[in-house]
């Protein structure tokens, strides 16, 4: 990347409106050849606004973008990407059920024999085959999608896009369903894309793997543009500075007294799908017990298995002190034993419902009187947990679905608090959330804990779970390989456990 070259792509003054929301309001930004421009904010602040807008998705309401120094006005996505530019969503838009060729050459496929001809297969795995090589996957263009990791689902989808003649790629979350390893290779693959002269938008909440990918940092707050940190200045704390308009000098709050009594606790047991061996813990009130390990260490189906969505094939479970057998979820709900699921969106909620009906689904219980609901008792609960949790909504009618990610988990996390927890389970509690709201549920769990209440965290956010854990265990191939301090924890300490060293 050369800065004095005149920027590849170029934002001024950038408008759009939607109905009771001005999404950006008057961005201006440039984008050179060969560099990583990642584009960083809160939930809300414009990042997916202007990224669609830059795809081709939406049409903005004023500004200009300039392509190579002359305007351009992109007429749907397709027109976007005959101009070089090409978005990889965070859901992946991939055919599984055809093979990566298939999905490479995508609506432009190699025929020949004519207008009523056949596809070249032969040649279309060529062409791939080359893609596949620049990107670094190792794999026959003949595999079927289905078969592939995310992580190489993501290789396929920046192979798709070199094989339009991409220029410019988007990247939305690119690692927020991909291993260590697997992120590790696709920072190896931007680093490639760069020295081609391939210019890369990188749009992450992961601002550690911002600062080491990213060549600037572009930060959104609001639907206004916040400010530029070159490479040099890029760190948490100016990148958390701009995105909310002020220091999170305790980002993971310690308020909690010394734990009481022991809550939950597992006595060898063993589960449907589990692993190598029985898992023993215990987790006392008060306290925040955190979980890590690599994906497929079998966290969220331990989780499962105690919340009663898996069954428990040998072992016992105890809640303060006494049995407990859970055979379904509603049992572990009866005894105040909680899970917010890693998917909110598949697992947590009714998408389609409202705020108000998502809060008082598992609470109806508590809302009827002879299995008639009370008029106004799920309004009035509804507001109360909204009120309690700060959920942003047009109001408690609105569906879940139009909700940013960190207000969805808020209506996760509202729902059960409506019943007072005796344990909860958090798996994954921030994925997807922006640093504001990350505060926001920090504070919350501190609060819980400061009530009594037990708290299992299973994350795979390094920095959260080293900054929020009273202890940590770490699980390696379905059993738990040990159990850190505070005083021991450290990312050294937690790898070596996490993949089988210690």
């Amino acid at each position: 990347m050369d800065v004095a070259d005149p920027p590849l792509l170029e934002v001024r003054g950038l408008r759009k409106h939607f109905p009771g929301v001005q999404a950006l309001d008057g961005v201006s930004l440039d984008l050179h050849a060969g560099e990583v421009l990642a584009v960083v904010g809160e939930n809300g602040a414009g990042k997916s606004t202007l990224m669609k807008i830059l795809a081709g998705v939406h049409a903005p309401d004023g500004g200009e973008l300039l392509l190579r120094g002359k305007p351009v006005r992109f007429v749907g996505v397709g027109d976007a990407q005959r101009h070089g530019i090409s978005l990889i969503h965070q859901e992946l838009n991939l055919a599984e059920t055809l093979d990566i060729a298939a999905n490479v050459c995508l609506g432009r496929e190699v025929v020949r024999g004519g207008p009523l001809g056949w596809l070249d297969r032969r040649a279309m795995d060529r062409l791939t085959r080359g893609l596949l090589a620049r990107v670094g996957l190792d794999a026959s263009p003949r595999t079927p999608v289905v078969r592939l990791s995310p992580g190489q689902k993501q290789l396929v989808e920046i192979a798709r896009a070199l094989g339009m003649d991409a220029r410019v790629i988007i990247m939305d979350e690119p690692t927020s369903s991909l291993t260590q390893t697997e992120a590790q290779r696709l920072f190896q693959v931007v680093g490639e894309l760069k020295r081609a002269g391939v210019a890369v938008v990188y749009i992450s909440h992961r601002l550690g793997e911002v600062r080491e990918v990213a060549d600037r940092v572009v930060v959104l707050r609001d639907g206004k543009y916040a400010g530029t940190l070159a490479k040099d200045e890029i760190t948490h704390d100016a990148m958390v500075r701009l995105m909310v308009g002020r220091d999170l000098k305790q980002l993971y709050p310690r308020r909690h007294g010394a734990p009481g009594p022991v809550r939950l606790e597992l006595r060898g047991v063993l589960y449907e799908g589990g692993g190598r061996g029985p898992i023993s813990l215990a987790v006392r009130g008060g306290e925040v017990v955190g979980m890590a390990g690599l994906v497929g260490a079998g966290r969220t189906e331990l989780a499962e298995s105690v919340f009663g969505i898996r069954r428990i094939l040998t072992g016992d479970v105890y809640l303060d002190g006494r049995p407990l057998k859970v055979r379904h979820p509603t049992e572990a709900i009866r005894a105040g034993l909680f899970l917010v699921p890693e998917d909110r969106r598949l697992h947590g909620l009714v998408l389609e419902a409202s705020v108000r009906d998502n809060i008082a689904l598992p609470n109806l219980d508590q809302l009827s009187v002879l299995r008639l609901i009370r008029p106004g008792g799920e309004t009035a609960l509804a507001r109360r947990m909204s009120d309690k949790l700060h959920v942003r909504a047009a109001g408690i009618g609105q569906a879940a679905a139009q909700l940013s990610g960190g207000n969805q988990q808020k209506v996760v996390l509202g729902k059960w608090l409506a019943r007072t927890p005796r344990v909860l389970i958090l798996d994954e509690p921030t994925r997807g959330v922006d640093v504001g709201a990350r505060s926001e549920i920090y504070a919350l769990i501190d609060e819980l804990a400061g009530a009594g209440v037990a708290v299992l965290m299973i994350s795979s956010d390094m920095e959260e779970v080293l900054g929020m854990s009273d202890r940590l265990l770490v699980m390696y191939q379905g059993r738990v390989a040990g159990e850190l301090s505070r005083e021991q924890m450290s990312e050294t300490a937690v790898m070596n456990l996490a993949t089988g060293r210690a």
